[in-house]
């Protein structure tokens, strides 16, 4: 089916959704194969588990649970909860395989996979390149800010004011909605003061992603959501997926798609497949290797690379207790996919906890007290 037959659906205050259609011919190459979790290295109780902690209350509104390992589905559950499809209330839904859902900031590290697969084509600049050459409509921005690169913007350490950490996201003055008011939003991102050296620090940023996204819509000549279906999407099989676009038209690359969390447990498959999706090539070693290199601290328990967290976390108990590295993508409302390649598992889960003060918790503790302690 083709690209030109997407539809847009007009939400409020001049966003819109873009929607794409599945790709049948794509989809027909890849089936789930479900398998029974003591089949796969998991307690035969892993189910049980999961209900457990949610009727005592441990962990709440989750939406969806996709659990995959060694290619196979092990575990699928999905639940009825109210939702929101970015600005639009959705009411009450209830949840299924086809329900697409808000990946939020998940979003981000989609857009660090496309930024590779376009360097790869040669139609986007390499990290060390200067970021203003990328820009240069925003020449007058560039004093005192000539150091800034590509890479500066891919690790988000680009050493100038950003904050949408500790300022919620229903206050208009948090740098993400601030950017998507601003009559321009790259010339919000560019001009924003600098404070600290490129390179150094950490701060989590919209705003750069918005700046690849830019650029990536740049060198390919297609719209952000286009590319991805193009390199991305069709060749996983991955299904329809909405991208919400702002009130200028700019699709969201900080925070906009919309996916099903089996369609996310896809982008986990090809992280563990090294970039490749059925003796297809998609995304390059090197490139998956700097996605999840440690460059830079977010805090004592995660570090950052291009776009993808790292970590490591304890699996089973002593005296055989070890280490497992993960890498991971984090959305707000509790969206998250996990990937532990010495698993080979990966991990999809949505929720509805947007903006909510402990957020975090019930995915982690899906992980943490479901998850790894089951694997046997």
């Amino acid at each position: 089916m083709s690209h030109l037959s997407r539809r847009h659906v007009l939400l409020g205050m001049g966003a819109t959704l873009m929607a794409s259609p599945a790709t049948p011919l794509a989809a027909a190459t890849f089936e789930w194969q479900p398998v029974a979790p003591a089949d796969a290295g998991f307690a035969p109780d892993l189910e049980a588990r999961l209900d457990k902690l949610i009727a005592d209350k441990r962990a709440w509104n989750l939406h969806g649970v996709v659990i995959v390992r060694s290619g196979r589905l092990v575990l699928e559950r999905y639940f009825a909860g109210p939702d929101w499809a970015v600005t639009r209330n959705l009411g009450n839904v209830a949840f299924g395989p086809g329900t697409l859902h808000d990946l939020r900031s998940v979003t981000k590290s989609i857009v660090g996979l496309l930024y590779g697969i376009a360097l790869e084509q040669g139609k986007v600049p390499p990290p060390e390149a200067p970021l203003f050459a990328s820009f240069p409509a925003y020449a007058d921005l560039a004093a005192g800010r000539e150091r800034l690169t590509i890479h500066h913007v891919l690790s988000m350490t680009m050493g100038t004011d950003w904050d949408e950490s500790t300022i919620p996201y229903t206050d208009p003055t948090n740098s993400e909605i601030a950017m998507e008011f601003a009559p321009d939003r790259y010339r919000y991102i560019l001009e924003r003061r600098v404070v600290g050296e490129p390179g150094k620090r950490w701060t989590y940023s919209g705003g750069a992603t918005a700046l690849l996204g830019r650029i990536i819509a740049d060198g390919t000549a297609k719209p952000l959501p286009d590319f991805a279906c193009d390199v991305l999407f069709d060749p996983l099989g991955i299904g329809p997926t909405e991208w919400f676009a702002g009130r200028d038209g700019v699709h969201s690359a900080a925070s906009g798609l919309r996916m099903t969390p089996r369609d996310l447990a896809r982008i986990g498959l090809l992280m563990l497949g090294g970039g490749v999706w059925q003796d297809r090539r998609i995304v390059s070693a090197h490139w998956l290797e700097k996605c999840v290199e440690q460059i830079v601290s977010c805090d004592e328990f995660r570090r950052f690379g291009y776009h993808w967290y790292v970590g490591d976390l304890t699996v089973g108990t002593a005296p055989k207790a070890r280490l497992e590295r993960w890498w991971g993508c984090n959305g707000n409302g509790g969206q998250r996919l996990y990937v532990m390649p010495g698993l080979d598992l990966a991990v999809a889960i949505t929720a509805g906890n947007y903006s909510a003060h402990e957020q975090w918790v019930p995915p982690n503790r899906v992980l943490r007290e479901v998850v790894l302690p089951s694997i046997v």
